[in-house]
């Protein structure tokens, strides 16, 4: 009796420990790489900021995108034999918060710099083009170079990685206060009702915005010296390597057939943001 109890205890211990692991095996088994899902289903989905041009716009009547970064998602999606893009948006400063919390994302896109803070919560492509920031004054600003900055109060998109860069011109006094705005819409209209006097933004969104108006009512500081020169990436899950590697061979593929560089230039980039390697 006695060596039966024995047994039975041992066979539930058994159970107790190996149970969870083989629930563990079968579930990774059922979950689908996504990537594999992605050709299934032939649907792509994206999430981006529904107006932060000339990187990503969002048409609300029709829901197609536009712009730089989506030029490029497009091209990608061809490649990897997909037909269809469902648009999700969200405010770039809530954009990465969005797309971790959201499974059914598979891209995050729309003027994403690639920095190590960001790289710990996605993992992103290769880089696609590169580009700084820079300074901007009303066309009749009194504001003529960064000195003129100590009395001025300057705007900044929230979540950009010009938003800390702000803060520390600030704590170091070469600004007088910082005011932090929601999308670079609401930066533009934050110039031209005068509640900022100047703005620190992406040099690619202000050369896009110039470039539009025939007598441009914002001008840049030519003597100041950009601080973030960096690159920018589409964000895909992190343990989404197959999608990760996939995406990575296409543009590679469309740096080298010049198909990349074509979609840079037609939305008004030049060769000092083009990425060769």
């Amino acid at each position: 009796m006695k060596k039966i109890m024995t047994l039975i205890i041992i066979t539930s211990l058994i159970g107790i420990i190996i149970g969870p692991r083989i629930d563990a095996m079968e579930s990774n088994s059922i979950r689908k790489d996504r990537l594999e899902t992605i050709k299934e289903k032939g649907v792509l989905t994206v999430v981006g900021p529904p107006e932060e041009n000339p990187f990503f716009q969002i048409n609300p009547e029709t829901n197609e995108i536009s712009g730089i970064d989506a030029d490029i998602i497009n091209e990608v999606a061809r490649r990897l034999g997909v037909n269809k893009i469902d648009i999700k948006e969200e405010a770039f400063a809530n954009l990465l918060e969005k797309f971790n919390t959201d499974e059914s994302i598979d891209v995050a896109i729309g003027g994403i710099f690639i920095s190590p803070e960001r790289e710990k919560l996605v993992a992103f492509t290769k880089p696609l083009y590169k580009e700084s920031e820079v300074v901007i004054v009303p066309r009749f600003s009194k504001i003529n170079f960064m000195s003129d900055l100590k009395n001025a109060v300057v705007g900044v998109e929230r979540g950009t990685i010009f938003e800390d860069l702000t803060k520390k011109l600030k704590e170091d006094k070469l600004i007088k206060d910082v005011i932090t705005v929601e999308s670079i819409t609401e930066l533009f209209n934050a110039m031209k009702s005068g509640k900022i006097d100047a703005a620190l933004a992406d040099s690619i969104i202000i050369s896009h915005q110039l470039s539009k108006e025939k007598a441009p009512s914002l001008r840049t500081l030519i003597d100041y010296t950009p601080k973030l020169q960096g690159v920018i990436g589409m964000a895909v899950k992190k343990g989404d390597t197959s999608l990760l590697n996939a995406i990575n061979k296409i543009i590679n593929d469309m740096k080298a057939d010049g198909t990349l560089e074509a979609i840079l230039r037609q939305n008004g980039l030049d060769k000092n943001s083009i990425i060769t390697n």
